[in-house]
């Protein structure tokens, strides 16, 4: 056969339907013959060729042996997409990556069955849920954690990428990703509590972030290739006024507290706990009575977010919780649902109608827990004390207060006994220490 041309590729395309019809008794050739695939080779490009089907459609291919040995055939595109040297270009580069050892069907099949995004998530997400993959500090991820993983993936992965493929994926389409989700691509509207998701750079650096950690452990377990998202630049959120408490403020929300008759006890009370430990809100509202050591005194968390811990909390907190009633049926939560045998769980309302009545603006649980901190900071507590009575992990945390030392009980109590005296201010007009401080400060001034 000759160098394939244009001229020779259309004079091998099969007759029509009606034409064969005709030709068969004219020619002797049987059906079988007329219904076989034409195929043509290069003389000059050795295993590039032209097949054309009974059908009539044509498509240029490549035949080679794989470093296997065993012959495959590739199809590079159709007759009536691609010129005879365009295919010719084509078949030049496959076969010289075949050369070298590479297998262009084989590659084909895999990207064809490759995995896409919502199935690496889904892989995941099973066998977090089972236990199977381990978290920070090799523990299992924590259901809180999975929780909001598998709403992240919901809102912003699925709708923007889970019907790409994880290998095409590239650290533009990543960051491209993340982008349109501080844009608000994915926002909507949201049934029940909770108003619309609206997006924003802290959700779009949160689920990027869990992508990374979603592709690395698809990637070390050989799933994927590699993890596309690796080196991306996740949006800054340093420009955000994390917002906290003044004492003027707390000795408003302390008013509202003292005159709050048509609210429920406990969740006054669990609003008074979360500002005088540091507490995070589910862990004052899952909070147990057979957690509480008087003697230490402290709360010993079975589990956290950070895993297993003692926290060291003041006088005033523990008076709060010692004198906390009993629910219904030996209810073991130290703030009892109202109805049923579970915790209480309406806080967030209970203090949003708080902060109206104080005149409170952007008040929430989190902030709270920012106040306790910034006050023990204002009351000149060094950083790993804090980070002890918060209960974060950075290094030399967990081990340096694997049991309370008297530094820390000590911190504990100051800082519950100044924002005792602060939400106390409202109605007794009592100065606390700090302020008395800044007072006796600004005379010399």
């Amino acid at each position: 056969m000759a160098k394939l041309t244009k001229r020779l590729v259309d004079s091998l395309r099969p007759k029509k339907a009606n034409e064969t019809e005709a030709e068969g008794p004219r020619t002797g050739k049987s059906a079988s013959a007329l219904n076989k695939d034409v195929v043509a080779w290069d003389d000059e490009l050795r295993g590039f060729g032209v097949r054309f089907k009974p059908t009539g459609a044509g498509a240029y291919i490549i035949q080679y042996r794989n470093a296997e040995g065993r012959s495959k055939r590739l199809t590079l595109g159709s007759v009536a997409e691609l010129t005879a040297e365009e295919a010719r270009k084509l078949a030049r580069n496959q076969l010289s990556g075949v050369a070298q050892g590479s297998d262009p069907v084989a590659e084909k099949r895999a990207a064809r069955t490759a995995s896409t995004v919502a199935d690496i998530c889904d892989w995941y997400l099973e066998k977090a849920e089972s236990g199977e993959l381990l978290g920070r500090r090799r523990r299992p991820i924590a259901r809180k954690t999975l929780a909001l993983d598998r709403s992240r993936i919901k809102t912003h992965v699925l709708p923007l990428l889970g019907d790409r493929k994880v290998q095409s994926l590239t650290l533009a389409d990543i960051e491209r990703f993340q982008a349109d989700v501080v844009a608000g691509k994915t926002a909507k509207p949201r049934k029940g509590r909770g108003g619309i998701t609206t997006g924003g750079a802290g959700v779009a650096g949160r689920t990027v972030g869990m992508l990374h950690t979603i592709f690395e452990q698809a990637a070390r377990l050989r799933l994927i290739s590699h993890n596309p998202a690796k080196g991306v630049r996740k949006v800054s959120t340093d420009n955000k006024v994390e917002r906290r408490l003044s004492l003027g403020e707390i000795a408003a929300l302390g008013k509202a507290i003292q005159q709050a008759d048509q609210e429920s006890p406990v969740a006054l009370a669990a609003i008074r706990l979360m500002l005088l430990t540091g507490f995070r809100r589910m862990e004052v509202l899952m909070l147990e009575r057979s957690w509480i050591d008087p003697e230490a005194p402290c709360v010993r968390f079975p589990t956290t977010k950070s895993g297993a811990q003692l926290r060291a909390i003041g006088k005033p907190a523990l008076k709060l919780l010692l004198v906390q009633p009993r629910g219904q049926n030996e209810n073991p939560y130290v703030f009892p649902a109202e109805v049923g045998d579970g915790h209480f769980v309406g806080v967030v309302r209970v203090l949003q109608r708080l902060c109206l009545a104080a005149e409170l603006r952007d008040v929430t649980p989190h902030v709270l827990r920012h106040t306790f901190a910034s006050v023990a900071g204002d009351m000149g507590f060094s950083e790993l004390t804090i980070a002890g009575l918060l209960g974060h992990t950075g290094r030399g945390v967990t081990q340096r207060y694997v049991h309370l030392d008297k530094a820390l009980l000590l911190a504990a109590d100051k800082v519950a006994e100044e924002l005792e005296q602060a939400l106390g201010a409202g109605l007794q007009q009592r100065p606390t220490r700090l302020t008395a401080k800044r007072e006796r400060h600004a005379e010399i001034a």
